[in-house]
C-alpha cells in the first residue's frame, strides 16, 4: 500500500475509555486517552506515533513561515557550559528553574532553557562586518526548565519542544524591522495552525530588553491571565498593565492617631473604624536581596508578587518572616505605616499618589493613624505597578473598564537590544570602518505547547477535532466489521493514499464497529469515511468530524470530495 496510508492494525496506539486519574485539563485528558502521548515522570512525556505526526506538522508550519522571512535554521546543543550564562548573570537569575549539573571533572553545565548567550557567541564567531548582517537564525529544539509543579500534561512540562529564533542587526531601525517580520510571521503561523490568539503587551522578565509582546491562546486551562478592553484594541498580560500616577490637590487635616486594638488586618481595621477598605493603606513587607522593603497599595487591593519580582529583577524577592521583626522596633507587625519608617525603602503603587490621604499603621501596637498624606507625611522612593489587576480597572488607553480572561502562552517576542551583545562584546565593522555594537531580538514559539493549546481549543464531548493543517491524517477510514467492508475500506484508503492524501484506516480485526467509531471521534481526524452497511452497493458514509454532518456517497464521489 502507499506510504501515505497507516493501518491501525499495525499502529502503536492504545486508546482509553476513561480520563487519567491525574489529568486536570482537557488537553491532558484527551491527548492521553487518544494515544498521542504517555507520561514517563512528572513533567516528562513520550510522544507516540500519532502525537509525533501532529508535533511534526506544527513544526513544519513554523519552519515554512520562518524560512519565508529569510530565517536560517541551525541546531545548537542543549547541554551548555556555565560560563556564558555567568557572563550575562542568568546563571543566578534563573534560580531553581535552571537544570544545573556537573560532569565527571566537576565542571558546571546546564540544560538550556533559552539560547540567547549561545547564539550571540555563534554570531560573534561567524559575523565580522556589517555586510554579514542582518541575520535571523532559528532552531526547533528540546528545552528544559525545572518546574516546581509540572502539571496539565504537556502544557507545563520540564522538557518541551520550542522554536527559538534570534535577530542580529546593526541599528535600532533594523531591530524594529526584524521584530515586525517575526510578528507578522507569528500571526500567519497561528492562523495556519487554527489557533485563536490574542497579541498582548508583556514584560521581558529574565530575558531582558525593552519591547515585548505575548501571543496568547484563550482557554480555560490557561495559566496566563490577560486583560482586554471592550472599547479599544488594548490588550496586555496582567503583569504589563500600568496605572497612571495622578497627584491629588485636596486639603487634609493633620495626622490623627486612633486606638485600634486587635486590628492587625485590613478587614478588622475597616470593620472597627466603619470605613471602606479602599481608604486604608496596606503595607506589605518583603525582603529584596535580604533588605527589608515596604510595598504600599490601597487596602482593598492585593500585591502581585509576580509583577513586583519582575520589576525588581534580577534581585530576589521573598516575604518577611517573624524573625525579621526581631531587633527592629520601628517595624510593628500588623501596624506598619510609611510615616517614620527608618532605613526602609518604600515602594508604592501609583494609586498612592502625592496628595492622597490614608488610614494606615502608626508604627505602634494597637494603633493606626488617619489623614496620613503622601508627599506630606511620607515619601515614596519608587512607584511601581504592583497590584493584582481586577475586572473593571480602567483601560490605560481609553479609560473603559478592562475585562480579564485566561489563556495559554504560545509565543513571545522581545526586542532585546544590546544586553547580550554588551556581555560578549558583539561588534562588527561598520561602513565607516569603526566597530558597531550589534542589537538583538529574541522570539519563541512553544511547539509542543501549541499542540496542547490546539487540543484545548479544538475538542468536543467526543474527543479531539484537529484542524486539517496539523491533523495526524486527512481522512480516517473506518471498516465497520465484515470482510467486504474491510476490503472496500482498504481499497478506498489505497486510492486516497496514491492521490496524496494522508490516510488512517481502521482495519483492526475483532474490534466492534462501536469501538472503531468511538476511537475515530476521539482521535479527531477532520474527515471520517465509513465503509458500512451499504458497502456492497459501493456506497460509503462521509462525516465531518467538527460539525457532525454526514452524507452517503458513491466511492468515487467520496474520494473526490476528500481530495478536493
Amino acid at each position: 500500500m502507499a506510504a501515505q496510508v497507516q493501518r491501525m492494525s499495525r499502529l502503536m496506539v492504545k486508546t482509553l475509555r476513561d480520563d487519567p486519574a491525574d489529568a486536570e485539563t482537557l488537553s491532558h485528558k484527551l491527548l492521553v486517552r487518544a494515544g498521542y502521548v504517555r507520561r514517563n515522570a512528572a513533567g516528562i512525556w513520550s510522544w507516540l506515533p500519532l502525537g509525533m505526526r501532529v508535533l511534526e506538522n506544527v513544526a513544519r508550519v513554523v519552519r515554512e513561515e520562518m524560512d519565508a522571512i529569510g530565517a536560517q535554521e541551525v541546531l545548537l546543543p542543549a547541554l551548555l557550559p556555565k560560563e556564558p550564562y555567568e557572563a550575562t548573570g542568568r546563571w543566578e537569575e534563573y534560580g531553581a528553574e535552571l537544570f544545573r549539573l556537573k560532569d565527571r571533572k566537576g565542571a558546571d553545565y546546564l540544560l538550556g532553557p533559552t539560547h540567547e548567550e549561545i547564539f550571540t557567541q555563534l554570531v560573534k564567531d561567524q559575523c565580522t562586518s556589517y555586510k554579514d548582517l542582518p541575520v535571523i537564525l532559528y532552531q526547533i529544539q528540546t528545552k528544559y526548565r525545572d518546574e516546581a509543579r509540572p502539571r496539565s500534561g504537556i502544557l507545563r512540562g520540564r522538557e518541551f519542544q520550542m522554536k527559538d529564533s534570534y535577530s542580529f542587526d546593526t541599528s535600532d531601525e533594523g531591530l524594529a524591522e526584524s521584530y515586525r517580520l517575526h510578528r507578522e510571521a507569528y500571526i500567519k503561523i497561528f492562523q495556519r495552525l487554527g489557533l485563536e490568539h490574542r497579541i498582548v503587551s508583556a514584560v521581558s522578565g529574565a530575558m531582558g530588553g525593552s519591547a515585548s509582546e505575548e501571543f496568547l491562546a484563550p482557554a480555560p486551562a490557561g495559566e496566563d491571565t490577560f486583560v482586554y478592553c471592550p472599547s479599544c484594541d488594548y490588550a496586555a498580560n496582567t503583569e504589563a498593565v500600568t496605572f497612571a500616577l495622578k497627584p491629588a490637590e485636596e486639603e487634609h487635616g493633620p495626622v490623627e492617631e486612633l486606638d485600634t486594638p486587635d486590628t492587625p488586618t485590613i478587614e478588622t481595621l475597616a470593620e472597627h473604624l466603619g470605613v471602606p477598605a479602599s481608604t486604608t493603606l496596606k503595607n506589605l513587607l518583603v525582603k529584596v536581596d535580604g533588605e527589608i522593603v515596604a510595598v504600599g497599595v490601597p487596602g482593598d487591593r492585593e500585591v502581585d508578587l509576580g509583577k513586583l519580582t519582575d520589576h525588581l529583577a534580577p534581585a530576589t524577592v521573598e516575604l518577611v518572616t517573624a524573625e525579621d521583626f526581631e531587633g527592629r522596633p520601628d517595624l510593628v507587625r500588623g501596624y506598619v505605616g510609611p510615616q517614620g519608617l527608618e532605613k526602609v525603602r518604600y515602594i508604592a503603587d501609583p494609586r498612592i499618589a502625592p496628595g492622597t490621604a490614608w488610614v494606615t499603621g502608626a508604627n505602634k501596637p494597637d494603633t493606626h493613624a488617619r489623614n496620613v498624606v503622601c508627599g506630606r507625611d511620607f515619601e515614596v522612593d519608587d512607584y511601581l505597578d504592583v497590584v493584582v489587576v481586577e475586572n473593571g480597572d480602567p483601560c490605560p488607553s481609553c479609560g473603559t473598564g478592562l475585562k480579564l480572561d485566561r489563556a495559554i502562552e504560545i509565543g513571545h517576542i522581545f526586542q532585546l537590544g544590546r544586553k547580550y551583545a554588551d556581555a560578549f562584546q558583539l561588534d562588527v565593522l561598520g561602513q565607516n570602518g569603526k566597530p558597531v555594537r550589534v542589537t538583538m531580538g529574541s522570539y519563541g514559539i512553544g511547539v509542543s505547547r501549541a499542540v496542547a493549546a490546539l487540543a484545548e481549543q479544538h475538542a468536543d464531548d467526543q474527543g479531539l477535532c484537529w484542524p486539517r493543517e496539523i491533523a495526524p491524517a486527512d481522512v480516517h477510514v473506518v471498516a465497520a466489521g465484515k470482510a467486504l467492508q474491510t476490503e472496500l475500506a482498504l481499497d478506498v484508503a489505497e486510492q486516497l493514499g496514491a492521490a496524496g492524501a494522508r490516510v488512517l484506516v481502521d482495519d483492526r480485526a475483532g474490534v466492534s464497529p462501536g469501538v472503531k467509531f468511538t476511537d475515530a471521534e476521539l482521535i479527531g481526524v477532520p474527515t471520517i469515511l465509513v465503509a458500512g452497511r451499504r458497502s456492497a452497493e459501493g456506497i460509503v458514509e462521509l462525516k465531518d468530524r467538527r460539525t457532525g454532518a454526514r452524507e452517503e456517497l458513491p466511492v468515487a464521489e467520496a474520494i473526490a470530495r476528500v481530495l478536493a
